[in-house]
């Protein structure tokens, strides 16, 4: 099994990240998500989804695993990193389709070192079938905006060189890029927390709660009017009367 380096205190695995971003999109202040992307409901996540984390990095094709952790990660090795996320310290991010199927997820792993406690790495996953969409993007503009929030100055993100998709999401966010053979990092500085990049946060979680428990609502009704209907004639006369 590869050993994962140590460096400045960071989760190194968090960093190995993929997503097709729309092409041409424009660069952005960093925390600043552009106007006209519309909004994507990105919710917190927490230890009770470490099953959904699970199920989603697992559903990664071999190839999407190798861009992810950075090495051809086994279903052993995956789900000991689930096992060793940090909720307490780190913050994950999600985004849900209507299934309730976790199609989009970043971890963002504060420094634990205390030299380097203002700064934090990001990683990001999305399941091949919502790609294209922009998702990655979105959620690394979330993860500033938090990140931000908490006090950290200096974000990194540790790739392979060839994952073009993160490194053109880091490129576009004004990021600075030094590739080092087959892994590149890219490290960017961001602005101190205003009441813009607070504000934004409480919105962008409560709109993301109220989303997903829109959608939970839903898949319940449409489970329980599929069970209605398999109900003999006779018993749903007797209920509509």
């Amino acid at each position: 099994m590869k050993q994962e380096p140590e460096w400045l205190g960071l989760d190194v695995s968090a960093g190995r990240a993929l997503d097709h971003p729309p092409a041409a999109a424009p660069a952005n202040e960093p925390g600043r998500p552009a106007a006209a992307q519309g909004v994507v409901p990105i919710r917190s996540l927490s230890r009770s989804h470490s099953r959904i984390i699970a199920r989603h990095l697992l559903a990664l094709s071999p190839e999407d695993r190798y861009l992810r952790f950075g090495y051809a990660a086994t279903d052993e090795q995956v789900r000991r990193y689930v096992e060793q996320i940090r909720f307490e310290r780190d913050e994950l991010l999600g985004i849900f389709n209507r299934r309730l199927q976790l199609i989009a997820m970043a971890h963002l792993a504060f420094s634990v070192d205390p030299r380097c406690l203002s700064c934090a790495e990001f990683g990001v996953s999305v399941s091949r079938s919502a790609r294209g969409r922009g998702y990655g993007s979105r959620l690394f503009e979330r993860a500033v905006v938090h990140a931000r929030n908490e006090g950290v100055q200096m974000l990194f993100i540790h790739a392979l060189s060839e994952n073009t998709a993160m490194l053109r999401i880091a490129r576009k966010a004004g990021a600075i890029i030094e590739r080092d053979g087959a892994e590149s990092e890219a490290h960017l500085r961001l602005p101190p927390a205003d009441f813009d990049s607070r504000v934004s946060e409480i919105v962008d979680r409560q709109v993301a709660l109220t989303d997903y428990h829109l959608k939970a609502q839903a898949r319940l009704f449409w489970r329980v009017l599929s069970g209605l209907q398999s109900l003999p004639q006779d018993v749903l006369r007797r209920l509509r009367s």
